[in-house]
């Protein structure tokens, strides 16, 4: 996988039961930093710690997060290191109101990868208490 031009933000955890909100805060403070001051963070947590608990789950030792501007959208993407396959968590991560796309396959170097593509500007109907603050 090969992200370019834009920004990006590539952090590794152990995979044990604190990667999730680990990964979920790290990916906070990386799109504040971008100056995505209103976006979603509950749903930006939400989806972090879905992708991360699936990896978790898959069993690998350790997990990768990889967050990547795209479009004025972010992207999220957890590798898990192993090829295991883990629940489906594409529907719940579909309904959250800030995620544009979602997906999940495995390949042969990274192992189990699971992605989301979340909208940074507020979404019709969604509630907006919930932006960014510094």
């Amino acid at each position: 996988m090969t992200i370019r031009n834009r920004p990006t933000r590539a952090l590794t955890f152990r995979s044990d039961q604190w990667a999730p909100a680990k990964a979920a805060a790290a990916a906070v403070k990386a799109v504040e930093e971008w100056g995505y001051t209103r976006i979603s963070t509950d749903d930006l947590t939400t989806c972090v710690r879905m992708l991360a608990e699936a990896a978790v789950t898959a069993g690998g030792r350790r997990l990768s997060l990889h967050l990547a501007d795209q479009d004025q959208r972010v992207l999220a993407l957890v590798l898990a290191h192993t090829p295991a396959r883990t629940e489906d968590i594409l529907p719940a991560l579909g309904a959250l109101r800030s995620v544009a796309a979602c997906g999940t396959d495995t390949d042969d170097a990274d192992g189990l990868r699971l992605w989301a593509l979340l909208e940074t500007q507020p979404v019709k109907g969604a509630s907006t208490a919930s932006p960014a603050t510094p």
